[in-house]
């Protein structure tokens, strides 16, 4: 037992638990493959659409999939960034659907709705109840063979705009320009992979209607993508309803990308680059081979066991050991051609670069040299099964059932490419590792180490370029002639229904039943069955949280959750580690502003194993000495992240100014606390904080899981029934501090060289969680609450000024906050600020609800409820809300009839008892020296600050 001398054992402050019953061996991967199957019809209409259908009846939704053969790779010189651009242009409308593509989809209540491009692909996808399923597929259809007839100057002007404000958001972050180095200094001129998805300034600037039409036929005709399918439907259900919508689009030119070589660099390639970080890291880099490669399982094992597993030799020897570097990871990022071999290591600050760079090579050529162990082969061969098993519960989104389909038919011709990647994982040997290391990474390295410094010049975009609406008013918003073909060449598409059909009954929600039950001392289990996945997610969640750091000690809460998976009186950080992946398991603490918790999530046939581990972590945590300074020099170097990242800044800044210090929602929600706090706690200030929150008596466990209640209780009461709380009093949340009398300001964090600024502002509201806030809520949907909100609307879709603006109530135990937030290109800063101060006057002052916008509202908030709750993770989720918020189990089954029966008066008269544009103060991270100057002029007082 690790335990400092004069301190207080965390195991003497409780009983010893009693040894856990004779459990079943544990599941192996053999076990759990056969457990991965997605049954599924294809078939293929006359036009060449290839069509894949899954039946899966747990809930009555189906998830849309459109995959198209075309992405980055396939852009020709000077249009880097045009099938990203085009993907944007895919959601503002069709000819017999116009306007905003997401408008029709919450009005028939669709959940994870999104479109993305990458190298390889572009993808458009949504699940939706069944009874909408007619009106997404009129609409796929429509935007698949009659998009062009709709695109207009105005259009493509301003998504262009929304673009390049998206590049904006990510350059802006640190390391953000490290890619456009990485795959320039790996691919030679030329290479398909060498230029960014997300494009050039120039390039994005010079795209043209012609390119838009060019694009758009040879590219998206139906010969050219997979439609999936997947959910409350059967193949004869959907073949009918796909020939229907579908049928009549014209075929068009067959995409055939270019085949891509992988490159060996000639030599070395060693590059030092300048960027405004926290901590030095170092990249090792290699081009590999792609995903259909057979050697391509081996390269992600050896990825895995070089630094993906949390007990990786990476984070053995240079994390936990040499303690000289905070994190680290190893990719291999297989894309349909080629791959990236990607090694990271941040660097301790503090550490001697130059030598963790040295042993960096070391245990890289260690590993090359003598290979991998069996078991480290095998723990991340689980690791990856498991995260695939768990992925599949869902139908669509970015990693269910329809994503397995598609990815395996698009770049394999395979839907069940899924299931022999993990079979060919599955039969990896450690020697098929040590001979894929050798072959790949034994030739010339990339090595690029980023170090703090100032930028040099950013790339911006033409500053001459018309706004959205200058080119609206001058007589440029050219649109192509309605029905214009898909493919050149093509008759034009004569389409017999014009209208989107309607959308039939859509039945209400039935959640899961909430059952409910006690161990024998007393702490609550709250639980719902689902049989959907062999997976038991589990929350033993404690009445603690951020809000329970005291003023002087910001950050502690976070500290000592994190310390407690990192070694026990009887396991080492490593053991638990390897546990967790020899079971397919995660055990991850967490820490909300209200509550902190031990997350885990685990394959039901290792349930017993898995909470074993669990229950150790929990009760007997060692906080030993040097995981404790471990730990420490990591949080130190979170928070000197966060003093690098505009969102960071801003969400460090605001609290205190709006809640006050002393409050315990005065912290920084991240929890990573404040440098001074961490640096001066203690093991025994650890051990107290822990004796003091993570108890029996501040316990509740909430699960969701495919086992019978009685056989759950009857494992957590093996390793939970006789844990007794310590003699030490329970920890206190100190509410009553009054948060200050706010009155309207701007708070200019000065961060130079930022192309954006990020704008954050707040408001402490006159309402806790356990208030009925659901008008509240409501009303701020149509202020900034989603993609068709007033603000966001306006400052992305309108104005092209950023990626995205919104708007939140941040509903906690305590006193409640409005936040709204809105990242936007520099030189428009003072412009988004009054036009967000305009948008939350109207909204409390003149310009109320209109019927447009609540049915919006209604219909959404309605018809969503399904597909909300289509997951275990969803579902345990709101068992932990109701739980916080004080709800009643039946909550989110009477949700709809309160929607339903909401008028504009209402959520007018609750945004106005509860938002004062007076009291909101507006935090603004940005270079002082381009926008201080912008908001002066807003006529609100403008202070300006240092990070932290």
């Amino acid at each position: 037992m690790l335990v400092a001398a004069g301190a207080t054992s965390v195991a003497d402050a409780r009983e010893t638990p009693r040894a856990a019953t004779a459990s079943s061996p544990p599941a192996t991967v053999a076990d759990l493959v056969r457990k991965v199957d997605i049954p599924y019809t294809q078939f293929t209409l006359a036009n060449g659409l290839r069509v894949l259908v899954h039946e899966d009846r747990k809930a009555p939704v189906v998830a849309v999939s459109v995959w198209y053969n075309v992405g980055s790779k396939d852009e020709p010189p000077g249009r880097t960034g045009f099938a990203h651009l085009f993907e944007h242009l895919m959601f503002n409308g069709s000819e017999n659907a116009p306007g905003d593509y997401f408008e029709p989809l919450r009005e028939v209540g669709a959940t994870d709705f999104n479109g993305t491009t990458w190298f390889d692909r572009t993808n458009y996808f949504q699940t939706v109840p069944r009874p909408a399923l007619e009106r997404v597929l009129f609409l796929e259809s429509d935007r698949m063979g009659l998009l062009l007839g709709a695109v207009s100057q105005e259009t493509l002007t301003n998504q262009v705009g929304v673009v390049q404000n998206e590049k904006r958001q990510g350059d802006n972050q640190p390391f953000g320009l490290v890619e456009y180095a990485q795959l320039a200094a790996l691919f030679p001129a030329g290479h398909p992979y060498r230029h960014a998805t997300i494009g050039s300034m120039a390039d994005l600037d010079a795209a043209s209607l012609d390119d838009v039409r060019s694009w758009f036929r040879a590219k998206y005709g139906p010969n050219n993508a997979v439609l999936v399918l997947a959910g409350d439907i059967s193949a004869a259900e959907a073949r009918p309803l796909v020939e229907k919508y579908f049928g009549h689009i014209p075929r068009g030119p067959e995409n055939r990308p270019a085949m891509a070589p992988v490159p060996t660099l000639p030599a070395p390639a060693i590059e030092v680059m300048k960027d405004r970080v926290a901590n030095t890291r170092l990249y090792r880099n290699w081009a590999v081979p792609g995903l259909l490669d057979s050697e391509s399982a081996a390269l992600t094992v050896a990825a895995g066991v070089l630094g993906g597993l949390s007990s990786s030799r990476l984070d053995n020897e240079l994390v936990r050991k040499d303690q000289t570097a905070v994190r680290v990871s190893a990719e291999n990022q297989a894309f349909h051609r080629v791959g990236i071999f990607e090694v990271q290591v941040d660097v301790k600050p503090g550490a001697d670069a130059d030598a963790v760079a040295r042993r960096l090579d070391a245990i890289i050529a260690d590993l090359i040299a003598k290979g991998p162990t069996a078991d480290e082969v095998q723990r991340v061969v689980m690791t990856e099964v498991a995260g695939r098993i768990r992925g599949l519960e869902q139908v669509g989104g970015f990693g269910g059932k329809a994503t397995a389909l598609a990815e395996g038919a698009l770049y394999a011709d395979d839907p069940e490419f899924y299931r022999k990647r993990l079979l060919a994982l599955g039969r990896v040997t450690p020697a098929d590792v040590q001979q894929v290391l050798r072959k790949w990474l034994t030739r010339p390295v990339y090595a690029l180490t980023v170090v703090p410094g100032e930028r040099g010049p950013y790339e911006e975009a033409a500053a001459a370029r018309a706004s959205a609406s200058e080119t609206a008013t001058s007589g440029q918003a050219t649109v192509a002639k309605p029905g214009e073909p898909a493919a050149a060449g093509a008759a034009a598409l004569a389409r017999t229904e014009r209208k989107p059909p309607s959308v039939g009954q859509i039945a209400d929600l039935d959640f899961p039943e909430v059952e409910r039950a006690r161990l024998s001392n007393g702490i609550e289990v709250v639980y719902a069955r689902r049989q959907t996945v062999p997976v038991i997610r589990l929350a033993a969640e404690f009445n603690a949280g951020v809000a329970a750091d005291p003023p002087n000690a910001a950050g502690v809460q976070s500290l000592m959750l994190r310390l407690l998976p990192e070694g026990t009186t009887s396991r080492s950080s490593v053991q638990i580690a390897e546990e967790q992946e020899r079971l397919g398991a995660q055990i991850q603490p967490a820490a909300s502003r209200d509550r902190s918790a031990l997350l885990m999530t685990a394959m039901t046939p290792n349930l017993g194993p898995s909470l074993d581990l669990l229950a150790d972590i929990i009760r007997n945590p060692a906080f030993a000495p040097a995981e404790v300074e471990r730990l420490r020099a990591q949080q130190l170097a979170l928070i000197a992240e966060e003093l690098t990242q505009p969102a960071g800044l801003a969400q460090r800044a605001l609290p205190p100014l709006i809640y006050g210090p002393e409050h315990p929602y005065g912290h920084p929600p991240s929890g990573t606390g404040r440098e001074a706090s961490i640096k001066a706690v203690r093991r025994e200030d650890l051990v107290r904080v822990h004796q003091a929150w993570i108890r029996p008596d501040t316990a509740t466990i909430f699960a969701v899981g495919d086992i019978p209640l009685s056989s759950l209780v009857a494992e957590l009461e093996r390793r939970f029934g006789d844990w007794r709380p310590p003699a030490a009093p329970k920890g206190e949340k100190h509410f009553a501090v009054e948060p200050p009398a706010a009155h309207a300001r701007i708070v200019l964090v000065d961060r130079p060289q930022s192309p954006q600024s990020y704008i954050y502002a707040g408001q402490v509201l006159p309402v806790r969680g356990s208030d009925d806030t659901l008008d509240l809520r409501a009303a701020n949907e149509v202020l900034g609450g989603n993609f068709l909100s007033r603000i966001n609307m306006d400052l992305r879709e309108t104005k092209g000024w950023s990626y995205g603006a919104r708007s939140s109530v941040d509903l906690l135990e305590d006193r409640s906050s409005l936040l709204l937030i809105a990242p936007v290109q520099a030189d428009k800063t003072g412009p988004a600020v009054q036009a967000l101060v305009t948008h939350v006057r109207d909204m409390v002052g003149g310009r109320g609800i209109t019927p447009v916008e609540l049915q919006q509202v209604i219909n959404a908030n309605t018809r969503q409820l399904a597909g909300q709750f289509e997951t275990s993770a969803a579902v345990l989720g709101a068992l932990r809300s109701n739980a916080l918020y004080r709800r009643p189990d039946d909550y989110w089954e009477k949700v709809a009839d309160r929607y339903r029966g909401m008028t504009a008066q209402k959520l007018d008269a609750a945004a106005r008892a509860a938002i004062d544009p007076a009291r909101i103060v507006w935090v603004v991270v940005g270079d002082a020296s381009k926008v201080r100057g912008q908001l002066e002029g807003l006529g609100l007082p403008v202070e300006t600050v240092r990070p932290d």
